[in-house]
């Protein structure tokens, strides 16, 4: 992807599609009564909407182009916070939940880095490598409550 505007758009929809799941998983675990991962991924949503928000700042400086469902270059042909979303089910305990969005923040990820590695526009690949680094952080938080959960 050589274009800011292009990657801002594909930013703008990939962090709004991953507030969303946040907000999901945070609900289910409320109802599951566990207080701790219900503030953790609220913690998460709250973090998918500020990056959303600077990548709204950012897009602001540039027309964002308006893409339509068919118009988004994605890995798996759908975001990757969403790819494999199969949404929360009433039995989703804390390990699913966990695994489930760790998923997602590794497509999230192997995308972001993927776009640094290729991009030919110097402004691509800097803003690229800053959610590559925003996203490592999310996997290394998952991966460290997923490590103490039991099996």
């Amino acid at each position: 992807m050589n274009d800011v505007e292009r990657f801002l758009a594909h930013a703008v929809q990939l962090e709004r599609e991953a507030a969303r799941r946040y907000e999901e998983l945070s609900a289910a675990m409320g109802t599951e009564g566990n207080g701790e991962l219900k503030a953790f991924f609220a913690k998460m949503a709250h973090y998918s909407r500020q990056h959303l928000a600077q990548a709204n700042r950012r897009a602001g400086f540039h027309g964002l182009p308006p893409l339509g469902a068919e118009d988004y270059e994605w890995p798996e042909g759908t975001s990757p916070e969403t790819a494999g979303w199969a949404g929360v089910d009433a039995l989703m305990g804390a390990r699913e939940a966990l695994e489930l969005a760790l998923a997602g923040e590794r497509r999230g990820l192997a995308y972001y880095g993927a776009i640094a590695a290729t991009t030919a526009d110097p402004q691509v690949r800097q803003l690229a490598q800053e959610f590559t680094s925003e996203e490592a952080e999310h996997v290394a938080e998952l991966e460290k409550l997923l490590a103490r959960c039991p099996a």
